[in-house]
């Protein structure tokens, strides 16, 4: 049984698959945290990309999922805070290879795009794959440490 705990948020957008997917992270026997919201009215989906990112952030929780409508706001919310990988993944592959290549520690899921088998497919998939390391690893130092100078390219 997996030891990790996963929060998971949504906007109004994605409450309903947010839902489901709470309840299967939980039957796979994650530590799941609910951020809500806790109903499907009208919210900003910045409040809650904010609380499931700074907790990432800090290291307080090793993993995040955020949805809402195209995830393009969550994911952006989310990747202003240090050490969030937050990856928007409409197919299985996209979150297999955000995981294997990039570490992605967020997964953003666009809930009106997907529907519950393709979400819970997406999730299964980024929740099966590892990080590859090696020269993966690399470039998520870059990530962390921005270029001062063109000549830092070189």
């Amino acid at each position: 049984m997996p030891s990790q705990k996963i929060l998971i948020a949504s906007d109004h957008a994605g409450y309903a698959l947010k839902q489901q997917l709470a309840a299967r992270l939980r039957t796979l026997g994650y530590d799941t945290e609910d951020l809500g919201p806790a109903s499907d009215a009208s919210v900003d989906y910045a409040d809650f990309a904010h609380v499931v990112a700074k907790r990432v952030s800090s290291g307080e929780s090793q993993r995040g999922v955020l949805l809402c409508g195209t995830g393009l706001g969550m994911a952006y919310t989310a990747n202003r805070y240090p050490h969030v990988r937050a990856a928007v993944a409409w197919e299985p592959e996209i979150a297999s290879l955000a995981r294997e290549h990039n570490d992605a520690n967020v997964l953003v899921l666009p809930a009106r795009f997907v529907n519950e088998a393709q979400g819970t497919a997406i999730l299964q998939a980024w929740l099966d794959t590892p990080f590859a390391g090696g020269r993966h690893a690399r470039r998520i130092e870059k990530i962390e440490r921005p270029l001062h100078s063109p000549e830092e390219l070189r």
